[in-house]
């Protein structure tokens, strides 16, 4: 994986946080860190006066920012760009050559669910990169892995919606995460729960849920042999589930440090779509989330 590590920076506590994730992850794969501002996306909070001057404000948030991360990472390739095209599309243009793109969500509540704007559901759904969203106020990102939180969040989660070709790209990006990072990987695939039977028939049905299981669970270590073959340290746990994908997947990410879920590639910028799994796990999971394209 190559390319910069690129965040989309407007000067609120989310994207601050967001910055704090994509500098670490930067630090630690390594590879170049971008800071980038749009002087025409505004936060909502900057004083009416700050308005008229878009560009000065640009220019503090991103030196304010790139300053701070560098205290925490000395040696971090970092550089800041200010432009005046829409956010979203800046983000994009950069995403063609990036290794990641981030973007921060603003918490809601005491719930973990994330609040995202028209800004970040465009990116998520087109971007030709994996693309993070980093909730606002996450412990274990602010403080780092030394948070108390961190102990029980000890692995890369990726839901897997077939183990087949699509999941080599998903599988890639969790592995070298968790390499990167020193956790293992937990490969999540739901089945589908059988239909509504009557008592009579539900121990025989779950019986041959359980037969279904071993069978899936079988397909997914062979898919993932090869993967275990090209990163050797980093510990893989299966998990087949038979149950809502959604359910299935939010259970699992309890333990994350990042989520990983996927979706289909899509030909032009204007047409896109997010499915019901990576809804879900964008608005509910409390770690970063991790969307990336496949075809």
């Amino acid at each position: 994986m190559t390319g910069p590590v690129v965040v989309g920076l407007d000067g609120s506590a989310a994207s601050l946080t967001a910055a704090w994730w994509a500098a670490h992850e930067a630090a630690e794969r390594p590879l170049p860190l971008l800071l980038l501002h749009s002087w025409t996306t505004q936060p909502f909070d900057v004083p009416d006066a700050e308005e008229p001057h878009g560009k000065q404000y640009g220019r503090t948030v991103l030196r304010r920012t790139a300053g701070e991360l560098l205290d925490r990472h000395g040696d971090l390739a970092l550089s800041t760009e200010l432009v005046d095209v829409p956010a979203a599309r800046a983000l994009l243009d950069r995403g063609e050559s990036a290794a990641v793109l981030v973007l921060g969500s603003r918490g809601h509540g005491s719930v973990a669910s994330f609040l995202l704007g028209s800004i970040s559901l465009r990116v998520l759904g087109v971007a030709p990169c994996p693309a993070v969203t980093v909730r606002a106020g996450d412990p274990v990102v602010e403080a780092g892995p030394d948070h108390p939180a961190a102990a029980g969040r000890d692995e890369i989660v990726v839901g897997l919606s077939e183990p087949g070709p699509a999941s080599g790209p998903l599988l890639e990006f969790a592995l070298t995460a968790a390499r990167a990072h020193g956790l293992r990987v937990r490969a999540v695939r739901a089945l589908q729960s059988s239909l509504l039977v009557s008592p009579a028939q539900q121990a025989s049905v779950e019986d041959a849920d359980r037969r279904r299981e071993e069978r899936e669970r079988g397909l997914l270590a062979a898919v993932l042999g090869p993967w275990r073959e090209r990163f050797p340290g980093v510990p893989v746990v299966e998990q087949v589930t038979t149950g809502p994908a959604t359910q299935v997947l939010l259970s699992a990410a309890v333990r994350g440090r990042l989520t990983v879920v996927g979706r289909r590639r899509h030909v032009s910028r204007h047409t896109w779509k997010l499915g019901p799994v990576a809804h879900a796990a964008l608005h509910h999971v409390p770690c970063p989330v991790a969307v990336v394209p496949h075809d």
